[in-house]
Parts: C-alpha cells; sequence; structure tokens
C-alpha cells in the first residue's frame, strides 16, 4: 500500500499569536509560515508524489501552493474529514485563557473523553481523520500502483492522531506526540501493519524515495542499512 506524507501546515498568524484558531476562517501562514511553505517543493523533490490531498483551512491550502506551483502536473484535493478538530466554543481563544478550562486537564490527560462545548469530541476527529486515510490509501494503490507516495496537508491534532492510529496507541497517549509547523511524518501503509518512518521531519527527505525492490509487509530485523 501507498507510503503517506502527512505535512503539517506552516506557522500561522493564530500560532505566533497564541490562539486555539479551529475552523475560525481568515488564519493564513505568517512570514515564517510563508518562508517555510517555499522551502517544501525542494524538500520533496525526490518523491514521486501522486497526489495531493489538503484540509480546507486557509493556511494548509497556502502550504500546499508552492508545491503546486513547483509541480504543475499536481492538483490539490479538498478533504474536510482532515481538517483540524472542531473545537467549538473554545475556536478563537487564547490558549493562555483555556488553560484555566477544567476541560483542558481531560484534553491532557484523557483526550479519549474530551468533547469541546458546541464542537466535537477527539474521538470522533481521529476516526474521520483515519478514515480518511485508508479511503485514500486505497484510491492512490488503486490508480498509481501499490509503491505510491501520496502528500496531505494538515494540521496538528490530527496528524498526531493518525500517528497515534498507525502505531496502534490509544488516543489517551496522543499527547506525547509533538510535530512541529511544516514539519513532515511519514507513515508506509502495508496489508498488515503500518510503518512509522519519519516523524516531526524537518530536514532531508530523500531517503523517503520508493527503493528499486518493493517494501514487503514485514519489519526489518535488526533496522536494516537505511537510506542509499
Amino acid at each position: 500500500m501507498p507510503t503517506l506524507i502527512l505535512v503539517r501546515h506552516g506557522r500561522s498568524t493564530a500560532n505566533t499569536e497564541g490562539l486555539l484558531a479551529g475552523w475560525t476562517p481568515g488564519v493564513a501562514l505568517d512570514e515564517r509560515g510563508a518562508a517555510q511553505a517555499a522551502a517544501l517543493p525542494a524538500r520533496l523533490a525526490a518523491l514521486p508524489i501522486a497526489e495531493v490531498v489538503a484540509s480546507p483551512l486557509q493556511r494548509c491550502q497556502e502550504t500546499v501552493r508552492p508545491l503546486l506551483d513547483a509541480r504543475p502536473e499536481l492538483r490539490v484535493h479538498t478533504d474536510e474529514r482532515i481538517g483540524e478538530c472542531h473545537y467549538g466554543d473554545w475556536s478563537g481563544r487564547k490558549l493562555a485563557e483555556l488553560n484555566d478550562e477544567p476541560l483542558m486537564e481531560v484534553v491532557q490527560a484523557h483526550p479519549s473523553a474530551a468533547a469541546f462545548p458546541g464542537g466535537e469530541s477527539m474521538r470522533a476527529m481521529q476516526t474521520r481523520a483515519a478514515e480518511a486515510v485508508r479511503e485514500w490509501n486505497a484510491r492512490v494503490e488503486r490508480d498509481h500502483g501499490p509503491d505510491a507516495v501520496y502528500l496531505m496537508c494538515s494540521h496538528g491534532d490530527i496528524i498526531k492522531s493518525l500517528v497515534a492510529d498507525a502505531l496502534g496507541l490509544h488516543l489517551d497517549l496522543f499527547q506525547r506526540i509533538h510535530v512541529d509547523p511544516c514539519s513532515v511524518t511519514a507513515i508506509r501503509y502495508t496489508r498488515l501493519r503500518p510503518f512509522l518512518v519519519r516523524l516531526g521531519d524537518t530536514g532531508d527527505l530523500s531517503s523517503l524515495a520508493p527503493p528499486k525492490e518493493p517494501h514487503g509487509d514485514d519489519a526489518t530485523v535488526g533496522g536494516g542499512a537505511g537510506a542509499p
């Protein structure tokens, strides 16, 4: 099955202002975020990306734009299921204020029980995102073959929940995972299990290119030789 490249959007104006953006409209990349997005095509240059999927939110659409400009054969598929968690009444509020909310302790320590007032639960967020990935895996494999590479641009909590899903971790452990803005996380899916091959990577990505010999379904005993 395909390799999924998960890109968190570049740094946004909400990130620098300490706001929980959620689905608040008009949240764009800041100057640093735009520079991060501009550097993405070079970082991904070695990868034969078959499809690009993005959250509908502005900061994700802006993050993939330089990549699409560099590769005019690609177009973006917008999928709401990988959009940010619906934080409901918390959307647009200062994170410093939210730290005093009793629910924040649940979000941090027991997220599988957390449901945002006027929004969705974190379990529902993970479920919709994981279902989207599985559907896109099947679509990409059907259209481009089992060794295809495709990219999704999404949000921190979404990506962390997908990593937890791939590793078989309970959602209550997903806050132990961290991904920076415009970092790359890569998951290689197989028939029996996924392999997490990058987590929050901000450097060179050339070793993620498909090998001459197809990947098998088994883990490499001893760890393998790494990139050629």
